[in-house]
């Protein structure tokens, strides 16, 4: 069969795995820059290729360990280049190979065309590589950057790989069967007949882990927004509880003030107003606090204040509410009672209780609203996107409470950003003012 039909040239193929690898670490947040991606991807190509054309005359019982060697050259790449997981790793790995697979059979399909029954010519034949390469992984680029998440990671699972590893090798299977056997029904006999079974087979591969891909996309965004909901809603029902405790405990607390006023007139002034005063001071803790000048505020602060009292939680505050004006009530329960939950279940871990420290600021500077959270923190802070990265066991199912405060954020076209200074954890917000009021 191959002295009917020549194979794509190993070097060929080496080439076209490599720019899909290339085309992926474009789109992807890389975990290798500069000097050290050049070299890398540099090597990397040598690699690919010197293996592709060594292994060229080897027996056909070689060939199925030797195309599995070649993908795990393309998985290294790709995860020492990018910032992913070995199963994200794997699942971007299919997907390059399968491309690369298709663009080098429609350039050898184009070659074949141009070239059958002529004299080899060089120079057109590079022509026609570079300008069917240049052109088909410049579409495939600017496809993958419109469909890869840039918020956050796919999170691929191992069900998710298998079935993206199984469609991959049954494309390359199908594809390649004329060159393997013609005493099938999937097979090939004529020259054109094989090349189009390869290309078209190989379109059908793609295009059907391309449709895997926005579906995988598609579920992953609509469940993070299903999460950031629930959060939403939530934190709702909750200030909507917070605030009727916190009421029925103004009641008794006012009922108590009145009850004090009476016993003061009892004998025995000295021990009774000793009693009393011990007990206004106890009773203190339950009155809302804060005021800042929004009711909402004022009670989401006040309820987790008394929340953290429990954890010998120190909380300090000083906010300007009526910059929340123009705010949207479920928002500024997302923004305040996430920072203040993550706050607080953190510092619940500090040992020593003098070093359990919350402080909120809210304030105006030069036409923007800054709110910062800040609470005492040990150890070294790992980000991920921009966010601190999940230090529960299922990170897939959390980790959702400080994006959606930055969902929140974004629609009034505000900024998250996180820092570490010292000992501190801080989580700053900026925001342009919602209303008219400006700084004095």
């Amino acid at each position: 069969m191959n002295d009917i039909l020549p194979d794509i040239p190993r070097l060929y193929t080496a080439l076209a795995e490599w720019l899909a690898c290339i085309v992926f670490i474009l789109v992807l947040k890389r975990r290798l820059s500069g000097w050290k991606l050049v070299a890398f991807s540099g090597a990397a190509l040598v690699v690919q290729s010197v293996f592709l054309v060594a292994t060229k005359d080897l027996p056909i019982v070689f060939w199925i360990p030797c195309m599995i060697i070649a993908i795990g050259l393309i998985f290294i790449h790709i995860y020492t280049c990018c910032a992913v997981t070995a199963l994200e790793a794997g699942y971007y790995t299919v997907r390059a190979f399968v491309a690369a697979e298709l663009i080098a059979s429609l350039e050898w399909q184009v070659n074949f065309f141009f070239m059958n029954e002529r004299n080899s010519d060089l120079a057109v034949e590079l022509l026609l590589l570079v300008s069917v390469y240049g052109i088909s992984f410049l579409l495939y680029w600017l496809l993958e950057r419109r469909h890869i998440l840039v918020e956050g990671k796919l999170n691929i699972r191992q069900r998710e790989l298998w079935s993206t590893v199984l469609i991959g090798a049954a494309v390359f299977g199908i594809s390649n069967l004329s060159f393997v056997t013609a005493h099938t029904p999937f097979s090939g006999q004529y020259t054109k007949e094989i090349i189009n079974i390869r290309t078209l087979v190989d379109l059908g591969g793609f295009t059907i882990l391309f449709a895997y891909h926005i579906l995988l996309k598609e579920l992953r965004i609509s469940h993070e927004l299903k999460a950031v909901q629930y959060i939403l809603q939530n934190q709702y029902i909750q200030y909507q509880q917070s605030k009727e405790s916190i009421e029925m405990i103004n009641y008794k607390y006012h009922d108590l003030k009145n009850q004090i006023i009476a016993l003061r007139a009892e004998e025995d002034p000295d021990k009774r107003n000793a009693y009393l005063t011990q007990i206004e001071n106890e009773i203190k803790h339950y009155e809302a606090q804060n005021r800042t000048g929004h009711h909402v505020l004022d009670t989401l602060l006040a309820s987790k204040h008394m929340y953290g009292m429990k954890y010998g939680i120190t909380f300090t505050c000083v906010a300007d509410g009526s910059l929340l004006s123009g705010m949207d009530v479920i928002d500024i329960c997302t923004i305040f009672g996430n920072a203040l939950d993550n706050a607080i279940e953190y510092e619940q871990q500090i040992e020593d209780e003098e070093k359990r420290l919350i402080h909120v600021s809210l304030f105006a500077q030069k036409g923007f609203m800054m709110i910062r959270f800040e609470n005492y923190y040990e150890g070294e802070l790992q980000l991920e996107e921009g966010l601190p990265a999940s230090t529960k066991q299922d990170a897939y199912h959390h980790g959702y409470g400080l994006k959606s405060i930055r969902y929140a954020v974004q629609k009034y076209g505000g900024v998250v950003h996180v820092t570490q200074k010292d000992n501190w954890f801080e989580l700053q917000i900026l925001m342009p003012l919602l209303n008219s009021k400006e700084e004095k």
